[in-house]
């Protein structure tokens, strides 16, 4: 008997691998073998799979040697979407007629098998459908419930099953038998930002005041730059950061297809949600664990909230009252946007490109303000300094701007004729910022300027004379370190694309170094967002 081979795909936190699922029977000892770095739920597929083939009523090459071999054999092998491959596997290489093993070329096979050969859903098909494209694949055959979602990959021919017979069935050519429905292992849990919650329901309008803020969120929307809002409590820091998606542009299909496979990668995709298409809010507790935020989890790795809110909105309230070992693993996706776990000789990497927004009081009771008229603050000099602590050191040193929110002034409140901008105003603005910015960067691997390396703004898109001049003068003089004079350069070309201006000069970088380092901005950029009425 020939060799069959069958095809999966190994995922390595969002990167798939093509496997070539490699069965031999022969003749010799009986026994299975299953060998290529197959982690114990694979192994424990001997089983599953034998048993499957048997109710399915197929036969299991029971008087032979069957040997499986993933390959490659020195990748490491997780999940239990291997079923599939293997089973139709073993039946193709059993096959004397030889018709299973042609139909299994260029298809790739995904999903879990029960005792009785029904299929059951498997979390990632969408990231491991669109690996399996990138290689040439043009098939795959996925549990019925999860067919749309692997549609959503562009030139791919999706088949949906219920069990291993109507698989088998389709490979031979035959009429495909009925089976029972496949229930969904997921619940969309997750996708709960997507529809029914508030953000749905406020706008820029709502708020008054605070034009100084709300530039700053202007200017990293458009550019995806992360800000830190910083001021006391009940002055609208929340209220800004969860107006912020009704600013942003809706995702590209590359952008979608994305944030829909980290999704699918978490095992909570809702298998009728489709692609998604706005972008993601999330808005964890500071008490949140490690996990949670940056991924891990027992048994297997899954992407957590940062990857989550990839090419959207993360907001962080509360940012010193996280624990320190979480601040400090934030550098990675604050400086390189992906996060890498690793444990024991598993490490996955997701990304998480998404928009940082952090939040703070002046102390932990929000009370504290210099002037010592207005000062209720109950904490004392040493637990307000331990508090502003966290704020300080290469972390804050990767957020691109810093604005200080102050509560609503009663004239502002009062003005009958002050009508702010509404989110969809705004929103053109800054839609047609990162159009500009598609544009500039098209056929790179980034999006928007807050993505931008700074060796490359330097040579492809430096600013004007003076103000590069000017830009060197703030590093020697010390004001500024080499990382913050790039992401003062990156925000000089947000607040030129806002503007309309072709190349970024003294007044643009003017703008940029006062986000970045929280001064006031000048009247004549706050006048651009005053009230309409």
């Amino acid at each position: 008997m020939a060799v069959a081979t069958a095809h999966c795909v190994a995922l390595e936190g969002a990167v798939g691998h093509l496997i070539d699922v490699q069965v031999d029977v022969s003749q010799g000892m009986v026994a299975t073998s299953l060998v290529g770095r197959p982690d114990a739920s694979i192994n424990e597929a001997k089983d599953r799979c034998r048993t499957a083939i048997t109710n399915s009523r197929f036969t299991w090459p029971a008087t032979r040697r069957v040997t499986i071999l993933l390959s490659p054999a020195d990748l490491p092998k997780r999940g239990t979407h291997f079923d599939l491959a293997i089973a139709v596997g073993v039946l193709a290489a059993a096959d004397d007629k030889n018709t299973l093993r042609e139909a299994l070329e260029g298809t790739v096979m995904l999903g879990e098998l029960t005792l009785d050969g029904r299929l059951r859903t498997v979390p990632g098909v969408l990231a491991m459908t669109m690996a399996a494209s990138a290689r040439g694949f043009r098939r795959v055959f996925v549990p019925e419930p999860q067919a749309a979602e692997a549609a959503l990959v562009p030139g791919m021919s999706v088949f949906g099953f219920r069990s291993l017979a109507q698989v088998i069935a389709e490979l031979q050519g035959i009429e495909v038998p009925e089976a029972p429905p496949v229930d969904s292992n997921t619940s969309g849990a997750l996708l709960r930002w997507q529809g029914d919650n508030r953000l749905d329901e406020v706008d820029m309008a709502d708020l008054l005041g605070m034009g100084d803020a709300r530039y700053g969120m202007e200017v990293a929307a458009a550019g995806g730059h992360h800000i830190l809002l910083t001021g006391p409590k009940g002055a609208g820091k929340t209220s800004l950061a969860e107006r912020i998606p009704g600013i942003l542009p809706d995702l590209s299909v590359d952008e979608a297809l994305e944030l829909t496979a980290i999704l699918s990668l978490s095992g909570a995709l809702d298998p009728d949600q489709g692609l998604i298409r706005r972008r993601p809010f999330f808005a964890p507790h500071h008490s949140a664990s490690r996990a949670s935020l940056l991924g891990g989890g027992t048994g297997r790795v899954r992407p957590g909230e940062l990857s989550r809110a990839h090419n959207g909105v993360l907001f962080l309230d509360e940012f010193p009252l996280i624990n320190s070992d979480i601040i400090e693993a934030l550098r990675q996706p604050l400086e390189s946007g992906e996060v890498t776990i690793a444990r024991g000789e598993e490490t996955a990497t997701y990304p998480a490109r998404g928009m940082f927004v952090l939040a703070c009081n002046p102390c932990r009771c929000g009370d504290y303000a210099p002037n010592p008229a207005d000062d209720r603050c109950t904490c004392g000099e040493l637990k307000r300094r331990e508090y502003r602590r966290k704020l300080e050191g290469p972390v804050i040193d990767r957020i691109d701007i810093t604005r200080h929110v102050m509560p609503v002034r009663a004239h502002e409140a009062g003005d009958p004729l002050s009508r702010p901008e509404s989110s969809a105003s705004v929103r053109e603005r800054v839609v047609e910022a990162r159009r500009i910015q598609s544009h500039r960067y098209d056929g790179l691997s980034w999006r928007v300027n807050g993505q931008a390396p700074g060796p490359m703004l330097r040579d492809l898109w430096p600013l004007t004379d003076e103000a590069a001049a000017e830009l060197d003068t703030t590093i020697y003089d010390g004001r500024l370190t080499r990382r913050g004079a790039t992401r003062v350069h990156r925000l000089a070309w947000t607040v030129a694309d806002l503007a309309g201006v072709e190349q970024p000069g003294a007044a643009e970088l003017d703008v940029a170094l006062r986000l970045r380092t929280g001064e006031a901005l000048p009247a004549r950029v706050l006048s651009t967002m005053s009230a309409v009425g």
